[in-house]
């Protein structure tokens, strides 16, 4: 069994640290054929956080969502939801509630109907049903929609509506696999905000799967960064951007800066290295490399350098366009890259390999 970087250790089967979790996951392995899709996964979701499974495609991400979903069976290992053992228990008997990216909406009823299926199922009284569903409604913003069809929602509205649904039934944990993937960069934006907004309303755990590092860093509590079926690192947003255990966090989550010296690998961050140009002095307590600059990057906001080193390698170093897109140095200038010690950080080259 693995042991992820940056978590808790998984508590022992009957131990209260497991059922006072959400979720608690031990030992989870799924295969394909020859591919594996989850190696002795071990995992604990705190009950009422926004969790996210971060990681490209194939990593394992969807795979684990759908176990805890209970669309698929484990090989090995272990699921409870809220201390119930219910690795072999059908979706139906699970209280979750799973929310997808193509939102699953019936065309042929209403949005109220749509909103209140679940209810039905489960024999809710009328009245009771309209009253869920009209507050379910105003929690996602959407009051007197009720009567509409799907079709006649925009993508941001339906997904809206896929959300209500999905509340409504007050689960115990909610499944959102990559669900703002089909919306344009605004209204996924906006949408996050949205979601963020209604999981701490409604005090529901969200478990989220997207492969949008931004996405990530902006909604969650705690993100799982997965790759090749295994878990690099657990922790918060600022910690596994500041303070990646592996060179695959490293690389993966925001742009980062990756240098093989003795044996080992320095990583840091663009934003933190200060470009040097000319006579100007290092700022005080920085350590100091030189290079000249391979390439120059206009991005709006910012500038983007990218930086051969004279003793092998290269860094990108981002500068804030506070005096005008022609301000910084040139392509081919001579310039020195400086940054304090603290704000870099040292990985062995074999871990999370």
């Amino acid at each position: 069994m693995i042991t992820v970087p940056g978590s808790a250790q998984p508590a022992a089967a009957g131990d209260p640290a497991a059922a006072a979790s959400a979720i608690h996951v031990t030992g989870l392995r799924k295969r394909y054929g020859d591919v594996t899709a989850l190696a002795d996964v071990d995992l604990v979701v705190r009950a009422g956080e926004f969790f996210t499974l971060l990681g490209p495609s194939g990593s394992g991400k969807t795979t684990l969502l759908r176990l805890i979903a209970g669309f698929e069976r484990p090989d090995a290992g272990r699921i409870e939801l809220g201390g119930r053992d219910v690795t072999r228990v059908p979706p139906y008997a699970r209280d979750v509630n799973t929310v997808f990216q193509d939102y699953a909406l019936f065309p042929h009823m209403t949005v109220a109907q749509n909103i209140e299926y679940g209810l039905r199922v489960r024999r809710v009284p009328k009245a009771e049903r309209r009253d869920k569903t009209d507050r379910a409604l105003e929690m996602v913003r959407l009051p007197g929609l009720g009567g509409r069809k799907p079709a006649q929602l925009s993508g941001g509205q339906r997904q809206r509506v896929a959300l209500a649904r999905a509340i409504v039934n007050e689960p115990e944990v909610l499944l959102l696999d990559e669900p703002l993937g089909a919306l344009d960069l605004k209204l996924r934006q906006e949408m996050q905000l949205e979601l963020q907004r209604v999981q701490r309303e409604v005090r529901i755990t969200f478990v989220y799967v997207t492969h949008d590092q931004e996405e990530a860093l902006t909604m969650s509590d705690r993100i799982a960064v997965l790759s090749g079926g295994r878990i690099e690192q657990i922790g918060g947003p600022a910690e596994v951007y500041e303070r990646p255990r592996t060179p695959f966090v490293a690389g993966f989550i925001g742009v980062s800066n990756l240098i093989q010296r003795d044996g080992h690998t320095i990583t840091v961050r663009p934003e933190k290295i200060t470009l040097v140009a000319g006579d100007e002095p290092d700022p005080p307590g920085t350590h100091a490399e030189p290079g000249r600059i391979r390439d120059v990057i206009y991005a709006g906001v910012l500038t983007r350098y990218v930086v051969g080193l004279d003793g092998g390698g290269e860094l990108v170093v981002s500068r804030q366009n506070t005096e005008g897109p022609d301000s910084g140095e040139p392509r081919g200038s001579r310039v020195r890259l400086a940054w304090r010690p603290e704000q870099a950080f040292t990985i062995p080259s074999g871990e999370g390999t």
